[in-house]
């Protein structure tokens, strides 16, 4: 395996706005990353607030959507935005000296964002796959693409990642 890995953030059956229109798009994804001998890695939010209804551990809002392919078992969970604050991924990376991540997923207003920023803060090459994420508000992606290569992401399309 190679020191790479892509990422796949909360893609799992309550995010409901949006992410239909990008799941083809996650499993070229995840087909190119296992073409590539590239470790896929799967995110998954269990929301902890009693005050909530979605993203309940143990419930079937927070399983990973069925239409998405399962390349791996590497399935971690976060509570929190940021998937770095999963201590087993985070000993996943170590494990297999990862360094460089290909992102795509929901939130990338949210949990993309935060997860892709402290990537970069920690010193890891991050990749944003534009066409591979999504948000609640679409109007915000744009502005959220700029951000991410203001923070020293990569920015390209799953395409551009083929050439």
């Amino acid at each position: 395996m190679e020191n790479k890995a892509l990422v796949i953030i909360d893609i799992q059956n309550d995010i409901t706005k949006n992410c239909e229109e990008i799941l083809d798009k996650l499993n070229q994804a995840i087909d190119w990353a296992v073409i590539h001998n590239m470790h896929v890695v799967y995110i998954m939010h269990h929301n902890l607030s009693s005050g909530t209804r979605t993203f309940k551990a143990g419930t079937h809002g927070a399983e990973l959507r069925p239409e998405l392919k399962i390349a791996s078992n590497h399935q971690f969970v976060k509570t929190k935005a940021n998937a770095l604050t999963s201590e087993a991924f985070v000993e996943f990376i170590t494990h297999n000296n990862i360094s460089e991540f290909y992102i795509g997923g929901a939130g990338a207003t949210a949990c993309v964002k935060s997860t892709c920023y402290n990537m970069v803060k920690a010193g890891y090459t991050v990749h944003v796959l534009s066409d591979c994420i999504t948000s609640y508000n679409k109007k915000k992606i744009n502005e959220m693409i700029q951000y991410y290569s203001d923070k020293g992401c990569l920015v390209q399309t799953l395409k551009d990642t083929q050439e």
